[in-house]
């Protein structure tokens, strides 16, 4: 199904994303984050589609949709590195703190933390070069 899309991540020097394609990607990291406890819960999905919907303006709906075709990619794209690598390219610096913020709110959604989920977010900090301090800023806003 996402063929196309994933032999362009997968490419020695990959194109830039569509916007449509930076979306899906995005919300394809923020399914991992969620899956990466082994615990993806209704709380999770939940804000994903709120990040989805605050972020690009969407309707429930089609948050929804791009969650789910994202549920799609997300199983069956093969690493973390190459999505975070598409996003840094498609996103300017001054956003990024944005994704991490997102991230973050997607750890946090179902109450607590967990190592895996924090392991994701700093690998993901570090490849978008957002420092720790950055992210702990960030996790700190999300979590007021």
């Amino acid at each position: 199904m996402f063929g196309t899309f994933l032999k362009s991540l997968l490419a020695p020097a990959p194109a830039p994303l569509t916007t449509e394609d930076a979306q899906l990607a995005l919300c394809a990291l923020l399914v991992r984050v969620a899956r990466s406890d082994e615990n993806y819960a209704p709380s999770e999905i939940a804000q994903i589609d709120k990040v989805m919907m605050t972020r690009y303006g969407f309707d429930s709906a089609r948050a929804a949709q791009l969650r789910k075709s994202a549920e799609t990619l997300e199983q069956e794209a093969p690493d973390t590195v190459r999505f975070t690598r598409a996003l840094k390219d498609a996103v300017p610096y001054d956003h990024r703190i944005g994704v991490i913020e997102a991230l973050w709110s997607i750890a946090l959604a179902d109450g607590a933390r967990d190592a895996d989920e924090d392991a994701v977010i700093r690998l993901v900090a570090n490849l978008l070069g957002i420092t720790d301090v950055e992210s702990a800023t960030a996790r700190q806003r999300v979590m007021k």
